[in-house]
């Protein structure tokens, strides 16, 4: 049997399978999956939209989520009682995640506190992050973000305290505030190897913001010099990219915005134009067989190989023991404080 038959056996037996199941079954997929993954889904978004989602599908009894570890984990605090949420495969993680260790986060939170108060400061936690993380948030009277909705995060948590703590990615945390016209000399940088994660009493007093030291190995691989060359490639071109590159590469941009915001963007744009994007490629392969009538450039060709752990093969398996297999489960008191946060994000 060829690749292209294998393929297509695997199709129909999913589609078989959903056709049965009905809407009992619902299948999340990240704008970020493979384009096949993608035709197979019921919704799909980015980490915020299909949060949404998850939380208000009352009729789904399995969610199965075709993206990374943390957001079936969000899928699985929001989800009902009588629902059961799935990944096709349980290692495809998220490097930033992992960068926001839970010993790690208290350690600092505690730190911090200690000098500044526990009622000078809120935490906000990027969707990218494990369970753990989202109940310490949660636990402090703090809230998830997404790239979708971080300025509007960061706007309430100043309005409940002085100072925000985020984390895992600095650098969605520094355009955010950069956005809003916070200064950089307050906005420091938390490096948690480090004794007061590299600052002194007085930087910490003074900061607004605490951006925990953490970045996205994706977006942080574009550079200004690519956006250079690029303008000098196609001049007329429209560059716009995620705000988990760094400040630099978003400056030296025409636009920035989620997942989300970059498909409105191509969509909205018009005919004949070229558009170069700095994200997963995944999307933008997506992106340049959807639209024709445009030019669609990746800024660099940069993938998640997490995100592409998800295939036909694992989908399927997960299927066939729909309720049995890589079920994703969360410690009850981990789980309330978590959904929270989430809550507050979902209630912005």
């Amino acid at each position: 049997m060829t690749d292209i038959e294998a393929n297509k056996d695997m199709i129909d037996k999913i589609i078989n399978i959903k056709q049965k199941l009905g809407n009992q079954l619902v299948i999340l997929t990240h704008h970020y999956q493979r384009k096949e993954i993608v035709d197979l889904g019921d919704h799909r978004g980015d980490s915020f939209g299909l949060s949404q989602r998850a939380a208000q599908d009352e009729n789904a009894k399995y969610i199965v989520f075709c993206g990374v570890h943390f957001m079936a984990e969000s899928a699985a605090i929001l989800a009902k009682d009588h629902q059961t949420v799935q990944i096709p495969d349980m290692d495809a993680g998220c490097w930033m995640a992992d960068m926001a260790d839970s010993y790690l986060v208290e350690k600092a939170w505690n730190e911090v506190t200690a000098i500044v108060g526990k009622n000078s400061v809120t935490p906000l936690v990027y969707m990218n992050s494990d369970a753990f993380i989202k109940a310490h948030c949660g636990k402090n009277n703090g809230a998830v973000c997404t790239s979708s909705n971080a300025p509007k995060a960061f706007e309430w948590a100043f309005k409940q305290r002085e100072k925000i703590f985020f984390f895992p990615d600095e650098h969605l945390g520094r355009n955010t505030g950069n956005n809003l016209g916070i200064p950089s000399n307050e906005m420091i940088v938390w490096d948690p190897e480090k004794p007061l994660g590299g600052n002194t009493e007085q930087d910490i007093k003074k900061a607004k913001v605490f951006l925990w030291k953490g970045y996205c190995l994706v977006h942080t691989r574009f550079t200004t010099h690519e956006i250079d060359n690029m303008r000098k490639n196609f001049p007329d071109a429209k560059i716009v990219v995620h705000p988990e590159c760094t400040q630099e590469v978003v400056r030296a941009s025409d636009a920035v915005g989620s997942t989300s915001f970059i498909v409105n963007y191509v969509d909205e744009a018009p005919k004949g134009s070229t558009i170069i994007i700095g994200t997963e490629i995944n999307l933008i392969k997506r992106l340049v067989t959807e639209y024709p009538d445009k030019k669609i450039l990746p800024l660099k060709d940069s993938l998640c190989p997490n995100m592409y752990k998800i295939n036909l093969n694992n989908l399927l398996s997960c299927l066939e023991n729909i309720g049995k297999e890589n079920i994703v489960t969360i410690d009850e008191a981990i789980k309330k404080d978590a959904f929270t946060a989430l809550e507050n994000m979902l209630n912005l």
